[in-house]
């Protein structure tokens, strides 16, 4: 129950209508804001991405991510082993947002989790919330790739450059467009994988 929450915080994390103006709240994307400005200016490769994992909540190992992400507090970021990230991300962490492991993501990727209300006059006296985006194990993001708020995406899903995803999706598909749709299943089973192994032997070993 909201009346329950005894910060802003916390009903921002957890998705209720909270005070984007609050003070602690303000003070982090200060804090972010500033630090990232800095971070994002390292050529160093492992120090810039030291600088990334100080701020986000919880990475996994073997996390990379070029130049130029951005997010808002670094709180609600949640990322599995094996990352890797592309330039100019921007994750907009007013909720959870939750990535599995062996997961890549191209350029200028958007995961967008605030929400805000249709009606006019809610969004003049700034009720904002947000709803959370989880990603699962082994996605792929193209570029320009943009995720709307409380979309879930399952295991294995490949999305096509350019795509805007408004709604969830399961395993094992490939989704394009925007709205984006599925177009195709990929095979992940036991015989899928020999396809793959034998088609790509050279780099799969054994």
């Amino acid at each position: 129950m909201i009346q329950d929450m005894a910060t802003e915080r916390e009903k921002m994390t957890a998705g209720q209508p909270y005070e984007q103006f609050d003070k602690e709240l303000i003070a982090r994307r200060m804090v972010a804001r500033k630090q990232l400005r800095a971070v994002n200016q390292l050529d160093d490769n492992a120090e810039r991405n030291n600088g990334y994992r100080k701020l986000i909540e919880d990475t996994g190992d073997d996390f990379f991510v070029e130049a130029g992400f951005k997010f808002d507090y670094g709180w609600n970021i949640h990322i599995g082993n094996h990352f890797y990230g592309n330039y100019d991300m921007t994750f907009l962490d007013t909720c959870p947002i939750t990535i599995g492991e062996n997961c890549y993501f191209g350029p200028n990727i958007g995961l967008y989790t605030p929400v805000h209300p249709l009606n006019a006059m809610a969004r003049k006296n700034d009720v904002e919330m947000g709803a959370p985006i989880t990603i699962g194990n082994n996605a792929w993001l193209g570029g320009r790739v943009t995720i709307l708020p409380g979309v879930t995406l399952g295991d294995n899903v490949v999305v096509g450059a350019g795509s805007v995803v408004t709604k969830s999706f399961g395993d094992n598909v490939v989704i394009v467009g925007n709205p984006a749709r599925a177009i195709k299943k990929i095979d992940n089973s036991e015989a899928g994988n020999a396809a793959a192994k034998a088609r790509w032997a050279d780099k799969l070993g054994d």
